[in-house]
């Protein structure tokens, strides 16, 4: 059995930043050390009613009492940012998985940092570094209006490396082409994403990384039909139909995996392939990643061969 660790935080303070958007400042409740975390780490929050909802860690990471993340009201959402929102309230407790990493900071002389609305929260930590390394860097920064664009005022102390563009006075962003030596870090709706990774099309490999809040639509899978995970750990093999994930027929194994968002997103369920060809369908992996098939996230990859071997 595999549990998932949790760690119950009591919240500090929470306040707006933006039109729709708080910061929520979260701390140990007996004033205690955090876990450590990097740039581009998130949190899963866990909220009553058994939602759970990623969110990326936007404070100061060298603050070891502290976490603080950014949440954007989504009337459309799934119910989390409602609660955040109309519910949380300063002195509340809430439980917390991670911190977890799947959108770390590479090392360059040189950054360019794309920003969409609310994706500018992982992408915060990441500038303050880059600054603290006397690394070249700028961000384009785009939202629908001013007043919508959270942490502006954070970032006018960088003066001209930051490019705000609100859509009511500049219209969309002005996408960079490819700059030599240069890591683009993309992070917002997936329109923006789409149009990034389209217009990176041909560039060197990894000097894209992108980080996506909802997952993408990938068609259908591979194959329809049946197909067998064998447990290598657990000596257990299991049939995974099509209307199935590999997460639910493994854990109505009784193999219980660690999972959170069951879109592809977190990472959470990461489990390493020992055998057979992955169909993955997550919004992690690189082409290189994906290419060497010794890994996938079985909340929502599936299988392009006949039989898979997992190591669980």
């Amino acid at each position: 059995m595999i549990t998932e660790p949790r760690l119950d935080l009591r919240v500090a303070a929470k306040t707006p930043v933006a039109d729709g958007v708080v910061a929520v400042t979260l701390e140990h409740p007996d004033g205690g050390r955090l876990p450590d975390w990097t740039p581009g780490a998130h949190l899963d929050l866990v909220l009553p009613g058994g939602l759970t909802r990623q969110y990326s860690l936007c404070g100061d990471r060298w603050d070891p009492h502290t976490y603080r993340i950014g949440v954007l009201y989504e009337p459309d959402g799934r119910g989390g940012s409602a609660y955040v929102h109309d519910d949380l309230a300063a002195g509340d407790m809430v439980a917390i998985g991670g911190p977890r990493n799947n959108f770390p900071l590479a090392p360059s002389e040189r950054y360019l940092f794309v920003a969409g609305g609310i994706g500018i929260t992982p992408l915060l930590p990441m500038i303050y570094q880059a600054e603290s390394l006397g690394a070249d860097w700028r961000l384009l920064y785009g939202g629908r209006t001013r007043a919508s664009m959270a942490f502006i005022d954070e970032l006018a102390r960088y003066g001209s490396r930051v490019e705000l563009v609100p859509q009511d006075e500049c219209g969309l962003l002005d996408l960079p082409g490819f700059e030599p030596e240069t890591k683009v870090y993309c992070c917002g709706p997936a329109g923006l994403l789409e149009a990034m990774e389209q217009r990176a099309a041909g560039w060197p490999a990894g000097a894209l990384r992108t980080e996506r809040f909802t997952a993408k639509d990938l068609g259908a899978p591979a194959r329809d039909e049946p197909f067998e995970v064998e447990l290598r750990r657990t000596g257990t093999t299991v049939t995974v139909t099509p209307d199935r994930s590999v997460l639910q027929a493994v854990n109505d194994a009784g193999v219980n995996v660690l999972s959170s968002c069951r879109q592809g997103l977190c990472g959470t369920c990461e489990t390493t392939v020992l055998e057979g060809e992955p169909d993955h369908r997550d919004a992690l992996l690189d082409d290189a990643e994906r290419e060497a098939g010794d890994c996938m996230f079985v909340c929502v990859s599936r299988a392009r061969s006949d039989r898979l071997v997992l190591d669980l």
